[in-house]
């Protein structure tokens, strides 16, 4: 019964998390000294931090990229020493190891435009280019592509109770 109380209420978080404890216990049907008790468990376990997914275009980034790339070799100095490299680059929202397509690493980098996303590249390449077999790009411009759907975590909240029925 808690648990099925921590996913309701992680999930009304997602949709909203500027909501306020006694909104939220209205919506939930239970008492809100209840879910400030659940909420912070949910903080200690579940919710990385409260952000907001921004119009990329509203704050002049016209270019998604997303790089794949193999290396060579994986050792824990060069893991160090990546994740120093990515504190440098803060157009960087994502890296991590993972496997496929012929690949081991993922960056995903935003750019204001694309002479911006090629200094970028021949940074990457000229730091790292020594420690990797192979690149490949995929670029999203934001002004030009047809965007299907939207990034949103929203969308998780059908997921979940589609996979749990």
């Amino acid at each position: 019964m808690k648990q099925e109380k921590l996913v309701k209420l992680l999930f009304e978080l997602i949709k909203n998390s500027k909501r306020s404890d006694r909104d939220l216990a209205k919506m939930l049907d239970i008492s809100q000294p209840t879910v400030t008790r659940l909420r912070k468990v949910l903080e200690k376990e579940a919710i990385q931090q409260y952000t907001i997914i921004p119009n990329l275009a509203y704050l002049g980034f016209d270019l998604v990229a997303l790089t794949f790339s193999r290396s060579k070799e994986l050792v824990q100095p060069l893991l160090e020493q990546g994740k120093k490299w990515s504190k440098e680059h803060p157009n960087l929202v994502f890296v991590s190891t993972g496997q496929g397509l012929n690949a081991d690493l993922l960056m995903i980098s935003v750019h204001k435009d694309y002479a911006d996303f090629v200094k970028f590249y021949q940074e990457f390449r000229t730091d790292w280019g020594k420690y990797l077999e192979d690149f490949k790009i995929f670029l999203i411009s934001l002004s030009g592509s047809f965007i299907v759907k939207q990034f949103s975590f929203n969308y998780l909240i059908d997921a979940y109770k589609k996979s749990n029925k």
